[in-house]
């Protein structure tokens, strides 16, 4: 009976360890899945709401399976930090501008940060909702990074404390760009000094006079209140400012198919979300850099305006050769662009 005794007792002690790690794996099992979604700009921006608006969706249409927690304003990472983070598996999901991806090395991105390249969102969403938008976003893969889908901001606006007419008006000037050698040769070909630097520290230099001026679409401009520490926003349209939404590709593929394919389904309609509302918050926010009265807003003359784009020919004939001159003879085809009209 002894023996009998022990028996049971080990076999009570098995069906009660193999009970708990069953209880444990099903409650385990029904903890949602958490995506960390982070960037750099304010909530009220289209970037901000559109990550807002991926979070409902995600969390609808998975039915809870996967919890976005969205961390705007830097609030995890500034924007020289966040692709390190994204492929430590530190964050999940990210929406960087698209200038970023050239210091990662990935250099065709910069293409789009071009002056005068697209002449409005249906000749850019050409390039970007088409065969050459998703070959760059599969260049990403060897970078342990998964491209998702592209986002508008809108076109970007040059601000500075002088007016900014013509391009002689730019020497001496020190402008704030992203990481961008094609940002980079622009500002020069304007006669402007670039200065590379943190989107989170640019309203302190400004205000401190580290640097003069910078370019942003208004609704950067005016959410990360620059209109209280710029006299002059020059609409110039000169360049477009977009992301594309990245999610760490091991994470991305040790997701449950069935999950995978419903945060593939959130991300289409939450780009066409963002999309959608991209030129409208600008609108609003570059009427309310005019209510404010803090900021003079330019309107550039056709002949300023040709003076500029003049002067910014000599950054397409130069950046062929790293963005890869196949690459912009095919967005040149798709959009109708002719640099020689610059």
């Amino acid at each position: 009976m002894g023996t009998l005794k022990r028996n049971a007792m080990k076999l009570y002690a098995f069906v009660a360890t193999f009970i708990t790690a069953c209880l444990s794996f099903a409650a385990y099992a029904d903890q949602p899945i958490i995506i960390k979604f982070s960037h750099v700009v304010a909530v009220d921006t289209p970037k901000g709401k559109a990550a807002v608006y991926f979070k409902r969706l995600a969390e609808e249409k998975t039915k809870g399976r996967v919890r976005v927690e969205v961390y705007p304003n830097s609030q995890l990472y500034k924007d020289k930090e966040e692709l390190e983070a994204l492929q430590l598996g530190s964050v999940q999901m990210l929406a960087p501008s698209l200038a970023k991806f050239g210091p990662l090395g990935a250099k065709e991105f910069e293409v789009f940060d071009l002056p005068y390249l697209f002449d409005d969102y249906a000749a850019l969403h050409r390039v970007t909702e088409g065969a050459i938008g998703q070959g760059l976003l599969k260049k990403l893969d060897s970078k342990g990074i998964v491209g998702l889908a592209f986002w508008d901001n809108g076109f970007k606006q040059m601000s500075a404390n002088k007016p900014l007419h013509m391009p002689a008006d730019f020497r001496g000037l020190k402008l704030r760009i992203q990481s961008s050698k094609v940002l980079d040769a622009q500002m020069r070909a304007l006669g402007a000094t670039p200065q590379v630097m943190a989107f989170s520290e640019v309203y302190q230099a400004l205000q401190t006079g580290v640097v003069d001026g910078t370019e942003n679409p208004a609704s950067n401009f005016y959410t990360q209140k620059m209109h209280e520490v710029q006299k002059y926003l020059i609409l110039s349209d000169h360049g477009y400012l977009g992301y594309a939404v990245i999610v760490n590709k091991q994470f991305w593929e040790e997701l449950p198919p069935d999950i995978r394919a419903q945060l593939q389904d959130a991300m289409k309609d939450a780009t066409r979300y963002a999309n959608a509302i991209a030129a409208v918050e600008n609108s609003t926010a570059l009427e309310a850099v005019r209510k404010s009265g803090k900021t003079q807003v330019i309107v550039l003359m056709p002949e300023e305006k040709k003076a500029w784009k003049k002067a910014l020919i000599k950054v397409h004939q130069d950046s062929g050769s790293r963005v890869g001159k196949d690459l912009l003879q095919s967005i040149y085809k798709e959009t109708g662009f002719n640099p020689a009209k610059l």
